[in-house]
């Protein structure tokens, strides 16, 4: 008889924030991380971020059983704690940051974009993509254009913190802060924190030996 090893089905589960869907998918694709799985929530709860902590809760609850890890890929997101709060009780970890800028730049980097100017809107390669669906229809600006400085009247600059280096993404980045009435500026971050996180915080799947 002989011993073969025999790798598990995924053992670790990524709960994420649809607005991250496409980057992480890239990093596990890229690293042929066949241990991960992905699941991700509607990046719309963060029109409603006090939803967000019960919606992780409840997946975790669904999926546990299923999985010997569970990874949290959100920020606080707007929460006030209360994210934090839910994943301690459950005992899932969370990547480290406030939001998704953060991940992407690095904490001390985001500090050192916002203190250049603290008027700044934010956009990721997702916010991009979906700026007239999030932000000029989501937000009624394209029905009611007198909400525009309303939503909009105390920021100066946007800043385009891109993930991939896309000449189309960053066009249509500037159109977004015409549209707003703002600066623009383009910061390239690639996929930050993301790498390293998940290289450190999702362990390879157990090796079992079957006897054949």
């Amino acid at each position: 008889m002989t011993q073969q090893p025999n790798a598990r089905a995924p053992k670790t589960l990524l709960i994420a924030c649809g607005a991250l869907a496409r980057e992480v998918l890239m990093l596990i694709e890229a690293n042929n991380w066949q241990h991960l799985e992905l699941v991700c929530l509607p990046a719309s709860l963060h029109n409603r971020p006090e939803r967000i902590p019960e919606a992780i809760r409840e997946k975790i609850n669904e999926e546990r059983e299923n999985f010997e890890n569970i990874v949290a890929l959100y920020g606080d997101c707007g929460t006030g704690g209360m994210l934090d709060a839910v994943l301690q009780e459950e005992g899932v970890e969370r990547i480290h940051g406030a939001h998704c800028y953060e991940f992407y730049t690095g904490t001390v980097a985001f500090e050192e974009i916002v203190e250049q100017e603290l008027g700044s809107f934010y956009l990721t390669d997702f916010l991009v993509r979906q700026f007239d669906t999030l932000i000029m229809k989501g937000m009624g600006i394209d029905k009611h254009p007198e909400l525009l400085p309303m939503y909009f009247g105390n920021y100066k600059r946007l800043v385009y913190l891109a993930q991939i280096d896309d000449p189309a993404l960053q066009e249509q980045a500037k159109v977004a802060a015409g549209k707003l009435g703002l600066d623009y500026e383009y910061v390239f971050t690639g996929l930050g924190e993301f790498n390293d996180f998940l290289k450190t915080h999702t362990p390879s799947p157990t090796l079992s030996h079957e006897k054949v």
